[in-house]
């Protein structure tokens, strides 16, 4: 079974290798492997690294297509992409996953400076997503149990954005891919939490 999302995984970064990230300067896979390539490089555990690798994974592996800077709603590829890989990892890398958006959302109501710091393609997919957050939703995704994955994974989101930095190819991950496939039992009793 690990093999097969492996195999699955590497399909879709070779498909994409050219694709652009509409409205970035670097197309979908660059991003990715920068974002997991700065993960590695400051020595983040090993589910940040392939939550940063995979976080938009749902962009161009669901059929709501790729982001567009004249969207008008919400795609919602952080479900998607959480869907595609659940069975899979650990409910942390899910998560990371998942909760990337609400984590861009969180920071947003709560970083003072994020939001101006924010790309111009962030801060519109950021009025489709639901600005940032209120109070409330604020004080519920700061109990969410995997809170510092999920924002190393959106920090490390906004800086995978570089033009023409070097990393390694998709297969430079497999083996960190690996080890938590081989270490998640798909029927272990998994810790969820319903954020915004």
């Amino acid at each position: 079974m690990g093999h097969a999302i492996i195999d699955c995984l590497a399909a879709i970064f070779e498909e994409v290798a050219a694709v652009e990230y509409l409205g970035e300067d670097v197309t979908v896979a660059e991003h990715m492997l920068q974002s997991a390539t700065l993960a590695e490089r400051s020595r983040r555990k090993d589910a940040v690294v392939v939550g940063a690798l995979l976080h938009d994974i749902g962009h161009v592996a669901g059929d709501s297509g790729m982001f567009s800077m004249t969207d008008t709603k919400d795609r919602h590829h952080e479900v998607t992409g959480a869907r595609l890989v659940e069975r899979f990892f650990p409910a942390v890398v899910t998560d990371c996953i998942r909760h990337h958006v609400a984590a861009k959302r969180y920071l947003s109501a709560t970083r003072h400076g994020y939001l101006d710091r924010l790309s111009d393609a962030s801060r519109h997919s950021l009025s489709l997503q639901g600005g940032p957050m209120g109070a409330h939703e604020v004080e519920r995704f700061a109990r969410h149990p995997h809170l510092d994955e999920i924002i190393a994974v959106r920090l490390l989101d906004d800086a995978g954005k570089r033009p023409g930095m070097n990393t390694p190819g998709f297969p430079h991950f497999v083996p960190i891919i690996e080890r938590l496939v081989e270490g998640h039992r798909p029927n272990q009793s998994k810790e969820t939490h319903d954020a915004a």
